[in-house]
């Protein structure tokens, strides 16, 4: 569930995306209201598909103070991976404050991942914080998520009737590094995440950490032309069919508990930003 790396680059991109033509002697504006729409061929969040591997439309919108706040709205369709309740639909709702630190640019905020029509514990809150810089050509971000505890990262699965009230942390943590190619639209691009936490399933029948601990990684290319990004890339995860069995069926395509949603694959998307 949540971000994918797909999505958070569609983020990034809108949230940096320029305003409409504006006289260059005039200030710049205080507010700027910036968005993307977004066709991917899988929801991969964290390695781990919340479309069933099948394709997602996806979409959000950020407004941003020129004082460093902004606030946002972000939305996919899901499939498969337990319940998710209701028409099976993510609204993740976001604010933050960037500013200029440490001779780069920290990020710290929080999102709200939140399921329309599903049960009330299928909805939590994430801490998030990141530092970002250039060295050299590349652009590096290091981030640090946190989600308290609370009872949609519990463990319902592994818990006894009456512990169903059980709630549980999580934490990721994650690196990522964007190379432009020099004179070309294209951008090389490179991912690693480490999860820790609840290895059983919760309220949803999903898991943010499915396995207790994993890690997750991909690498890619985008190709910007005007408001349009084409980006494709190879997702995967540590995760071994082994490790995943306790899982099953959520685990696997179709829940028909033959193969894995967090087995590499490669995921291509197309962003429209405004």
């Amino acid at each position: 569930m949540r971000f994918s790396l797909t999505t958070l680059g569609v983020l990034a991109f809108a949230a940096n995306a320029t305003p409409a033509l504006a006289d260059e002697t005039d200030p710049p504006p205080a507010i700027v209201i910036s968005g993307s729409a977004t066709f991917t061929t899988d929801y991969r969040f964290r390695g781990v598909s919340q479309s069933d591997t099948d394709p997602a439309f996806q979409g959000g919108i950020t407004v941003s103070h020129k004082s460093g706040f902004y606030a946002g709205f972000w939305a996919s369709n899901l499939a498969g991976w337990g319940t998710f309740g209701g028409p099976n639909l993510e609204t993740d709702l976001i604010a933050g404050f960037k500013a200029p630190a440490l001779g780069g640019t920290v990020d710290v905020g929080f999102t709200w991942y939140t399921f329309p029509g599903g049960a009330n514990t299928t909805d939590f809150v994430e801490f998030y914080s990141r530092l970002s810089g250039t060295v050299g050509p590349a652009t590096l971000t290091a981030g640090v998520y946190y989600a308290p505890e609370q009872r949609a990262l519990g463990n319902f699965s592994n818990t006894p009737q009456s512990r169903f009230g059980d709630t549980e942390d999580n934490l990721y943590l994650s690196g990522d590094g964007a190379v432009a190619i020099p004179k070309t639209p294209i951008t090389l691009n490179a991912h690693i995440g480490y999860s820790r936490g609840n290895p059983g399933l919760g309220p949803n029948g999903t898991s943010v950490t499915p396995t207790g601990s994993y890690w997750d990684y991909s690498i890619g290319a985008t190709a910007t032309y005007k408001n349009l990004t084409f980006g494709i890339s190879y997702v995967d995860t540590d995760i071994s069919d082994a490790e995943s069995a306790y899982l099953q069926p959520n685990f696997s395509r179709g829940q028909d508990g033959i193969g894995s949603i967090a087995a590499g694959t490669v995921v291509v998307s197309l962003t429209a930003a405004f």
